[in-house]
């Protein structure tokens, strides 16, 4: 039966992905409502002048601070989404135990996930990652996985600067759009993800009537 979502998942397994998120924003509204929002520490003085001075009264002003926190909180979240999501992919998995976000079934490919810039010492620490991984595993290629930013490419990954490099032959820089390409084998293939969501959001909604 053909796919009525996108062609390198089931429609099956991208319900559940969006099913699990979906749980995951309902527990993020349930933690943060407007009751808890006054018992964590909140400056009332600086929300009154915002009120004042921006002419936002301040229950709008409430409300746009818990939608903040509630974004926050789910961003974990939403990368988790991109886990299970490729994790259905036939030929790859989530990394689990394994300390990566995807890798191939046949340890062909390691992959982890990167969803906001971070230091220079974070980025060497995943770079030793990837490359003792590379090390252990002769036959595959690593990746570090940008989600943040809007550039689409894919590139070895070079450390250092005119007077000292550190590379791997099998440790790679790549996109989430160029990432996606790859698993699935289809140049469109996080678009197309992307484009399905309303759609199958609605499909989920009919399926479980707990949506708007």
């Amino acid at each position: 039966m053909k796919n009525k979502y996108v062609n390198f998942i089931t429609d099956e397994h991208l319900l559940n992905c969006i099913g699990n998120l979906h749980k995951a924003y309902l527990k993020a509204k349930s933690n943060i409502s407007k009751q808890n929002f006054y018992s964590n520490k909140v400056d009332t003085i600086k929300l009154t002048f915002d009120s004042k001075f921006n002419g936002i009264d301040q229950e709008s002003l409430i409300q746009s601070e818990i939608l903040r926190q509630i974004d926050k909180s789910i961003n974990n979240s939403i990368g988790t989404f991109h886990e299970q999501i490729l994790g259905g992919i036939e030929g790859f998995e989530l990394g689990n135990l394994s300390g990566f976000d995807i890798k191939a079934k046949d340890d062909s490919l390691f992959a982890v996930f990167q969803f906001q810039e971070t230091s220079s010492n974070i980025q060497d620490c995943v770079f030793e990652k990837l490359a003792k991984q590379a090390k252990l595993f002769k036959n595959s290629i690593c990746y570090l996985v940008d989600f943040y930013s809007d550039k689409s490419y894919s590139e070895k990954w070079v450390l250092g600067n005119e007077e000292y490099t550190v590379s791997h032959k099998s440790v790679f820089k790549i996109s989430a759009d160029k990432f996606y390409s790859l698993l699935t084998k289809q140049d469109d293939a996080l678009n197309n993800l992307i484009k399905s969501l309303p759609h199958s959001i609605s499909g989920y909604s009919l399926l479980h009537s707990q949506l708007p």
